[in-house]
């Protein structure tokens, strides 16, 4: 043990003891400092441990997003390639569609020009047409007129009984033939044609016969009394009159005209002149 009571010794103890408290108070701060540099060193490595982990999801979401970027732009390329190749071919289309009108256009045109021509000259011929019809309509009605007069004055000439037809034959224009036929399979003759009853409407006084022309037959139907049915017979045609006067059930009675150049010889049992 020191002997403090030297002097010497005593500031030398001073000065270790001063020694001491400063050694330690320096021992205290940097235990201190050490273990506040480890809690900075800790929270360092906290933060960035949380900040790699941020970072790695930033990077996450960057490449996200430059992916759909590149789907987004690879899209707009096909996009406008389609474009592009659609309008090349509308352009085409619409020239093509152009060409045909426009040819369409020159064909209608020509085609409307030879129209006109054709109608200028249908027209000029019809007018020609008109004047002649014309002309004949005016022969026509003279005619039509002559024939008015001739068909009243064989009306007024009709027999309607044997009183009436004795009337005629003095007048002496015509040839007349009594007729009385019945309903029949065979047909019978008067003057030179022959003569089949079909039927018979006594409650209407009409009839129905068939008449053998020049070898062709004639069916007249539904006709009335005291009405004349006319044809035409042999290569002069000959207007032929026959006339019904009466109608009873399943019979006719009447007579047949005929001109009087006729060359008819009597024959058959329903011949009477």
């Amino acid at each position: 043990m020191f002997d403090l009571k030297s002097k010497p010794i005593a500031i030398v103890a001073a000065g270790l003891s001063v020694l001491g408290l400063s050694a330690y108070s320096l021992y205290s701060i940097g235990s201190h400092l050490e273990d506040r540099i480890s809690a900075v060193e800790h929270d360092l490595q906290a933060a960035h441990s949380q900040d790699a982990t941020r970072m790695d999801e930033l990077a996450a979401e960057f490449n996200e997003v430059t992916q759909n970027l590149d789907k987004a732009r690879s899209l707009a390329v096909g996009l406008n390639a389609e474009h592009t190749q659609m309008t090349r071919k509308l352009s085409a289309q619409l020239k093509s569609t152009s060409a045909a009108v426009s040819q369409l256009k020159q064909e209608s045109a020509s085609k409307l020009d030879a129209v006109q021509q054709d109608a200028s000259m249908r027209i000029g011929a019809v007018s020609g047409e008109v004047q002649t019809v014309k002309s004949d309509l005016g022969a026509t009605q003279e005619n039509l007129a002559s024939s008015r007069k001739e068909i009243a004055d064989i009306a007024g000439q009709i027999a309607r009984n044997s009183t009436e037809l004795a009337e005629l034959r003095r007048l002496g224009e015509h040839n007349y033939f009594e007729f009385d036929v019945r309903k029949a399979k065979e047909m019978e003759r008067i003057a030179d044609v022959r003569l089949q009853l079909k039927k018979t409407d006594t409650k209407k006084n009409r009839y129905d016969v068939m008449l053998l022309v020049d070898d062709n037959k004639l069916e007249k139907k539904d006709q009335t009394t005291n009405e004349p049915v006319t044809f035409l017979v042999g290569r002069d045609q000959l207007r032929y009159e026959l006339v019904v006067n009466y109608v009873d059930k399943d019979r006719i009675r009447g007579y047949l005209s005929t001109p009087k150049n006729a060359a008819i010889s009597a024959e058959g049992p329903a011949f009477r002149k």
